[in-house]
Order: C-alpha cells, then sequence, then structure tokens
C-alpha cells in the first residue's frame, strides 16, 4: 500500500504584462500618495516621516515642497515605467525558472 498521499502541484505561469501593469500601477498610486503627502503634512514633518522611511538618510537637500506639474506629470509617467519593467521582469525570470511544459 502506498502511504504518499503527496501530490505536485501545477507550476502557474506569470503573465509579464499583467504584473508589469501591476506594478506600474503601484509606482503610480506610492507617487500619488507622497504628492499628497506633501501637499497635506507640513514640510518639517514631511521631512522627518521621509527620513524615517529612508533609515535616516537625509533627505532635506533633495526634498522640494513644490513641484512644476510637467515634472509631477513626468514623474507619474516614469513610476508607471519603471514599475512596468520591473513586473515585467520578474514575471520573466520567474517563468524562466519553471519546469517546460510536457
Amino acid at each position: 500500500m502506498d502511504n504518499n498521499t503527496t501530490t505536485a502541484l501545477p507550476c502557474l505561469r506569470l503573465s509579464p504584462i499583467r504584473l508589469g501593469l501591476s506594478f506600474g500601477a503601484t509606482g503610480v498610486v506610492f507617487y500619488l500618495g507622497c504628492m499628497l503627502t506633501m501637499a497635506i503634512v507640513p514640510n518639517s514633518q514631511a521631512l522627518v516621516l521621509y527620513n524615517s522611511m529612508l533609515h535616516g538618510f537625509d533627505v532635506a537637500p533633495i526634498l522640494r515642497p513644490s513641484v512644476p506639474i510637467g515634472e509631477a506629470v513626468l514623474g507619474l509617467i516614469a513610476s508607471f515605467i519603471g514599475g512596468g519593467l520591473a513586473g515585467s521582469m520578474i514575471a520573466g525570470f520567474y517563468n524562466w525558472g519553471l519546469p517546460k511544459p510536457a
């Protein structure tokens, strides 16, 4: 009698396009969250928050309370593209490591 009750789970492949879009959208949400924080929170408190998030890295020299709209839009686009590329690469590398379908 065979007491082996384990079964192999199927290896599901990730869609690089879907994961890329998900990572890109997440990057945009984080960027919008930073924009909202800078718009609502006083500059000194935002500085403490961002310094804490970056483990004590001093962001005071690069923190700008007002950013032109063109730069903000460019930042949103760059966040989406960068996140999209990262998500697509993660899915591609993950799928590359899976066994080939029979």
